[in-house]
């Protein structure tokens, strides 16, 4: 009797730990929808308020960012953001040839893709994140739609170096001057960092930088595919 007592309690404890998981795994994809209406804040951010680091962040809504910037980062982050659903398989495909293994993967993660990781995931790269990212990339551009998507992500990218996060926060710290005011280069330059702003800066940019830059804003500058994103 005592041993079946203490099987039924084991059972109980991992449906609770099976019933609790699923739960959190499917916590997000009932809070994205609010996101339409809601403005989020990354997982990272949080995680620096909750140990007092500083975060500077102002959200902006897209008509209040130079057109240039949304542009810039798809030309360096997703070139078929406004054509693809969430994820674009053809580039990721790509990357996947070209690398040995996960971590040396580059490319492929769409704005979906970093979207997703930014607002419910961890940073770093793992199978199980990856996992985990797609099927919610898909849901946030069927959910949010194009234009809030992106809106979503420069507003929650982290910027810089000391906790700035989104556009606005990007925008002053390195040019003194609004979102709204960046000219198509220094949009190119924010671009730019994206991938690693904590060692890159767009105010005083290195060679690397500024040869990137000028890539993203020719490559903006002869974008056809972004009119999603169109005020």
């Amino acid at each position: 009797m005592a041993r079946r007592s203490s099987r039924n309690t084991a059972f109980r404890v991992l449906r609770g730990i099976i019933v609790a998981t699923v739960a959190l795994m499917l916590l997000p994809y009932v809070i994205a929808p609010l996101y339409r209406v809601v403005d989020p804040v990354s997982t990272l951010m949080l995680w620096r308020r909750a140990t007092g680091a500083r975060v500077e962040r102002i959200w902006m809504p897209l008509s209040a960012i130079t057109p240039a910037l949304p542009r810039a980062v798809i030309a360096a982050e997703d070139g078929r953001f406004c054509v693809h659903r969430g994820i674009d398989f053809g580039e990721l495909r790509a990357a996947i040839e070209d690398a040995d293994e996960l971590s040396e993967m580059r490319g492929g993660s769409t704005v979906a893709q970093q979207t997703a990781k930014n607002l419910f995931l961890w940073q770093g790269r793992s199978y199980l994140r990856k996992a985990l990212e797609f099927p919610l990339a898909l849901w946030l551009d069927l959910v949010l739609g194009k234009r809030r998507l992106m809106e979503v992500y420069l507003n929650i990218a982290e910027w810089g170096p000391d906790g700035e996060f989104g556009a606005e926060a990007a925008a002053r710290s390195a040019y003194g001057k609004p979102a709204r005011d960046l000219s198509s280069h220094e949009a190119a330059l924010l671009a730019a960092i994206l991938p690693n702003p904590r060692l890159r800066s767009a105010g005083r940019p290195g060679p690397g930088v500024r040869r990137l830059a000028g890539i993203y804003e020719a490559r903006a500058g002869r974008l056809t595919s972004a009119d999603c994103v169109k005020r």
